[in-house]
């Protein structure tokens, strides 16, 4: 079983092109970095040019680093045009599989069937799953003049079942001697389209409270009713409008919003890309997959010292057989510019995420050199 690490965010300087090809795509500030001294570096085009449009679709959670990456590769390979549809991980697999889509990002990992499913447009080999994010995701909230509340397990989930509706429950208080709770309703806000952070925040909730949280894992939220709403910003904005409201979202995303320190190993962890990073390095890759698969089971319920095990990783779902060169080409030096230390880095600065270790990016490199076309093997 190989292990996956991710490394602590480091900082080097950019040269200001990110920020103009960002200009370039028509808007004068399109990701809010005008003046930011972005880390990284920027692309050497080595081999041929990619040249083309592909289509991505799949997790909003990254769709602030999406945005960052696409721009930059299109700076450099001027007759590419890539574009990204964040309408969730569950529909991006979907397109994906269905042949709509170059490749899918997903919060999730495919599933068995998915793979057998994968094999009608990706050949026999089927599609692999590459881990080009990792953040953590914040349990967030909107409680004027409170930064952090301490949310046992079992307390979140009695949140998210429903079961806990106030905030200044003797439970919620007992947690939270430092600090004077509301008497305010809690409004919990959850995902209503099919989502990978809704399975990451889940599988937390079944594996750190299991007598509490009982339903299986899933993206699709398994309670009928509540309040809702579509992608990470739609949920993002809901708790913004909503004095005592709560949700889930990838961290990079909550702007001034409160976010909840979770109970890990006795120890109350906050949000943070470097707990995130511990929490991924402690953690196995799935067994029984191709060679070629990344796909890391996340640990959630590790004691690891200031690990965050309320983390996901978005994964980069391609195929290991293209029926044309050109797509091949493409995933082969889009993704690898992804999981560059440049690519990361931009990530890093512009959605808060944590860079994944040089081991882990020289395995993606491993795993796209394996992807072939069908034109390139007549």
């Amino acid at each position: 079983m190989k292990t996956s690490r991710a490394a602590r965010a480091g900082s080097i300087a950019l040269a200001a092109s990110l920020a103009l090809t960002l200009a370039a795509c028509g808007s004068d500030d399109p990701l809010g970095v005008a003046g930011i001294e972005l880390p990284g570096g920027g692309i050497t085009v080595e081999g041929p040019p990619v040249v083309g449009t592909f289509a991505g679709a799949g997790a909003s959670s990254i769709e602030a680093a999406m945005d960052a990456w696409r721009a930059q590769f299109q700076g450099a390979h001027v007759s590419a045009n890539v574009n990204y549809d964040p309408i969730g991980s569950g529909g991006g697999r979907r397109q994906f599989i269905a042949g709509g889509a170059v490749f899918a990002g997903s919060d999730q990992v495919l599933t068995d069937s998915e793979i057998d499913d994968s094999r009608a447009v990706c050949g026999p080999e089927g599609a692999i799953d590459l881990p080009i994010y990792v953040s953590p995701i914040a349990v967030t909230f909107n409680l004027p003049g409170i930064d952090t509340v301490n949310l046992s397990p079992a307390n979140m989930a009695r949140i998210f079942t429903g079961d806990l509706t106030r905030w200044d429950d003797p439970d919620i208080v007992a947690d939270n001697p430092d600090i004077t709770l509301p008497d305010l309703a809690i409004t919990p806000v959850h995902r209503s389209d099919d989502s990978g952070t809704t399975a990451n925040f889940v599988d937390y909730l079944a594996t750190v409270a299991p007598d509490v949280w009982t339903w299986d894992v899933s993206g699709v939220w398994p309670m009928t009713g509540g309040d809702s709403a579509q992608g990470t910003s739609g949920v993002v904005n809901a708790v913004q409008q909503t004095v005592g409201a709560i949700t889930y979202a990838d961290a990079s995303r909550v702007g001034a919003l409160g976010t909840a320190a979770i109970l890990v190993g006795g120890e109350w962890v906050g949000v943070s890309a470097e707990g995130a990073a511990i929490a991924v390095d402690a953690s196995p890759l799935h067994e029984g997959r191709h060679e070629h698969d990344l796909a890391i089971a996340i640990d959630r319920g590790t004691d690891v010292p200031g690990a965050y095990p309320l983390v996901l990783v978005s994964f980069g779902v391609v195929c290991l057989n293209y029926e044309r060169e050109a797509d091949a080409h493409f995933v082969r030096e889009f993704m690898s510019f992804i999981a560059s230390e440049a690519g990361q880095q931009i990530a890093a600065t512009v959605a808060g995420s944590a860079p994944i270790s040089a081991s882990l990016a020289g395995d993606i490199k491993t795993s796209l050199a394996a992807i072939t076309s069908s034109e390139g093997t007549q």
